[in-house]
């Protein structure tokens, strides 16, 4: 299974030992995965070395490596410079892609991260009806903002209504914080591995964002941190503690509806950027997106 590899202690150097990255504290070897099982690596300690070796491999296989700065947010990433053998093609069509069909992969991921929210709130025993009708209301490129008006209807119910989303503050917003760098990680994997590049998203456009079009991407899957850090919150507090990043690390093997088959959440990020990148290539939209889950995928959450 893709494993997320979370450093946080000073100390520690990480090596390409033929297929595996190892990790060695003080001229010691304390731990070994196999290269093509790392999902992921994130790096929050300060007093971390690297072979270059290791960062060649990472980038080889299009894992990324992710730099965290305080409350878990990310601050730099390493990015492999070749991701598929036809990424040249794939970029121009992306560059190039037609706006409507823009607006129209952004309303569909709207429709889909709005849908999972509601199915996230049904889980918990709160009211989601608001959410379904907003879903309906989505117009093309989201020109009402209507995921910005379902924000606010959801973040109560989810996580009480007191609660205030702030990137910057400690606690269970430090928790999401953690969560969404293990998602955008993973997507970010997805998108090289289909050819596209990351600075060009659909809907995120800030100039110095090099990673908007993971973030549009990894919308749809929020809810799934969401669920997973209020029930971390209920178990245990809001510290970020190591079996709370386990948990959250855990998401990418979350299995998912998509089509007529359940898979795992890494691989369905993975078919999401393929079906946006061949959109892109014939100008006709047919994005790969999850299905709604049952309550019975929540409950894997927190089991």
């Amino acid at each position: 299974m893709d494993q997320i590899i979370d450093l946080t202690q000073d100390g520690r150097h990480l090596a390409r030992d033929r297929g595996f990255l190892t990790v060695s504290e003080g001229g010691k070897r304390i731990a070994r995965v196999p290269l093509d099982q790392v999902a992921a690596v994130l790096a929050h300690a300060h007093g971390i070395t690297w072979s270059n070796a290791l960062l060649a491999a990472l980038a080889e296989q299009g894992t990324p490596v992710v730099i965290c700065g305080s409350n878990h947010r990310p601050t730099g990433l390493l990015w492999p410079m070749e991701g598929h053998h036809q990424q040249g093609a794939r970029i121009r069509a992306q560059w190039s892609a037609p706006v409507p069909l823009v607006k129209g992969a952004w309303k569909a991921i709207v429709i889909a991260k709005i849908g999972i929210q509601a199915a996230s709130l049904e889980a918990i025993g709160q009211s989601s009806a608001p959410l379904h009708m907003m879903a309906r209301r989505v117009r093309s490129g989201d020109t009402g903002n209507i995921e910005a008006q379902a924000a606010r209807f959801y973040w109560p119910l989810m996580m009480g209504p007191d609660f205030r989303r702030n990137t910057d503050g400690g606690g269970i917003n430090a928790l999401l914080n953690y969560g969404y760098t293990v998602l955008r990680a993973a997507t970010a994997r997805a998108v090289a591995g289909a050819g596209l590049h990351p600075a060009i998203g659909i809907f995120h456009a800030n100039r110095g964002n090099a990673f908007a079009l993971a973030d549009d991407l990894m919308e749809p899957f929020r809810p799934f941190v969401d669920m997973t850090v209020r029930e971390i919150v209920r178990r245990e507090g809001t510290d970020v503690t190591p079996s709370a990043k386990a948990a959250l690390a855990r998401l990418i093997a979350l299995d998912l509806p998509l089509a007529d088959e359940t898979t795992p959440l890494a691989t369905v990020l993975g078919r999401l950027a393929s079906s946006l990148a061949r959109s892109f290539e014939t100008r006709r939209l047919a994005l790969a997106l999850p299905g709604l889950p049952s309550v019975d995928t929540f409950r894997a959450l927190v089991s």
